[in-house]
């Protein structure tokens, strides 16, 4: 779901939190030596990984995307003149975790409706009914005379069922509707 470069600003805005101007120097030239480093190991000839191995291809993408994220802070402290790196401060920064924030919530929330579709999806009732034909009869009639389809009118029924104390079930009177 995040992007390699989602995933290097919250790092950095995390790690960086009160480093000073020489320690963020440091996390750049870290960087760099890392994302050579991966470029390196994807530029060697494959070799076997294991199953629970980094894939290079993304790790070198991330080191790149964090290498980029540190110069982009070491540039805004000499700019601003920053003796330490304070998240807050960093008006982008704050602005892509705010981005990042809602983009998280709408990602939960969509979970979640999902999750409530399939619960009501198990919850639900599809059942095959074999009538008389007399029954069949009215029960067309009735769909027809209103509109709807007979299965909409058994289910506008089985709406308005209930149960009585001695386990008796009764409908009031009702007129199916659209």
């Amino acid at each position: 779901m995040w992007s390699a470069e989602d995933v290097a600003r919250a790092t950095v805005r995390r790690q960086g939190e009160g480093l000073s101007v020489a320690q963020v120097a440091a996390k750049v030239a870290e960087a760099e030596r890392r994302e050579r480093e991966t470029r390196q190991q994807l530029d060697s000839p494959a070799v076997d990984r294991g199953p629970y191995d980094v894939d290079p291809a993304d790790l070198a993408e991330q080191w790149v995307a964090r290498h980029t994220e540190w110069r982009r802070v070491a540039a805004l402290m000499d700019a601003q003149d920053w003796p330490v790196y304070s998240p807050e401060q960093d008006v982008q920064g704050s602005t892509w975790a705010r981005e990042r924030d809602a983009q998280r919530e709408g990602a939960l929330a969509r979970r979640a409706a999902w999750q409530r579709e399939r619960q009501d999806a198990r919850d639900e009732l599809k059942a095959q009914v074999c009538l008389s034909a007399d029954v069949s009869r009215r029960l067309r009639a009735i769909a027809a005379r209103t509109g709807l389809e007979p299965e909409q009118v058994l289910a506008q029924l089985a709406d308005r069922v209930r149960m009585d104390d001695d386990g008796a079930l009764a409908v009031d009177a009702f007129t199916p509707r659209r």
